[in-house]
């Protein structure tokens, strides 16, 4: 195997080794990027939904206090009204999810899932928390939810502490079983949004792969460059040296003089010419 091959195959060695390491590397950074955006997402949809119950509860109940004295209109519940509009988000975005999930919601739509209701009472069990976040599997992949407490508000009492006491046209509308018995304060739901990581980890991947391209193409224009000038510089110097060498050692004193120039390969041309000029003294006293 001669000198060239085996660079090549140390520098090969090496890079592979760099390689490994720098993409291992790079796809935490992207993954935990990955997974900071899209949390970052589920934090602006969270603001959203608070942002649209607000307006409900400020600007649009008081406008229907006349009207809700005999019907009901869901439309001037803060927490349908956050719901009704995420879900024409989801006509266009179908893979994330908002949901004001309640242990015992007036309306049958917004009963908290079992996992949902683990979130509820954690909740109920770290009065500190003020968001949770997780990740689970969905039937479209894997998703990160990001989830914060409702507590019942004392405005809420009116229709949600005792039948006898609910305005008759939420009973009307909703009967008596289901979304009485809140205390203020009392964590009844949480907020929860999930967004998907299905387009996180592709973007994720593609920029792993054109890492990868763009690596190997680095590697093979230096390893290119490394070879032209190992060749010019080294391989090539040393084969003449080779060469002249072979001629001298059959008696050939006339082989031409030995590569000079700077460095290791010129300082070892020096050295052979001075060898040779010492063995054709040697000879010619011989011959004497």
């Amino acid at each position: 195997m001669n000198l060239l091959t085996r660079i090549n195959l140390a520098l090969v060695a090496m890079f592979a080794v760099a390689s490994l390491a720098a993409i291992y590397l790079t796809r935490i950074s992207l993954e935990a990027s990955a997974r900071e955006e899209a949390l970052n997402d589920a934090g602006l949809m969270l603001d959203s939904a608070l942002a649209v119950r607000a307006y409900t509860a400020n600007e649009i109940a008081p406008l229907l206090t006349e009207q809700l004295k005999s019907v009901f209109l869901p439309q001037s519940v803060p927490f349908y009204a956050a719901t009704q509009n995420f879900l024409k988000i989801r006509e266009r975005h179908p893979e994330y999810m908002y949901k004001e999930a309640t242990l015992n919601p007036t309306n049958p739509r917004d009963r908290a899932a079992d996992w949902e209701a683990d979130i509820i009472q954690r909740f109920r069990n770290e009065p500190s928390a003020l968001e949770i976040q997780g990740e689970r599997d969905t039937p479209m992949g894997p998703a990160l939810y990001l989830a914060r407490p409702i507590r019942a508000e004392p405005e809420c009492l009116s229709c949600h502490s005792l039948p006898s006491v609910a305005p008759q046209t939420v009973l009307a509308r909703y009967g008596r079983d289901n979304g009485f018995g809140w205390q203020a304060g009392e964590v009844i739901g949480a907020q929860v949004v999930s967004v998907p990581l299905a387009s996180a980890q592709a973007r994720v991947a593609r920029l792993l792969y054109d890492e990868v391209g763009t690596l190997i193409a680095v590697f093979v224009s230096l390893l290119i460059a490394v070879n032209i000038v190992l060749y010019l510089l080294v391989v090539q110097p040393l084969r003449r040296t080779v060469q002249i060498a072979d001629r001298l050692s059959t008696g050939e004193l006339s082989a031409s003089a030995f590569p000079a120039g700077g460095g290791e390969i010129g300082a070892l041309g020096r050295a052979f010419d001075r060898m040779r000029t010492s063995l054709e003294k040697a000879l010619k006293l011989l011959e004497n």
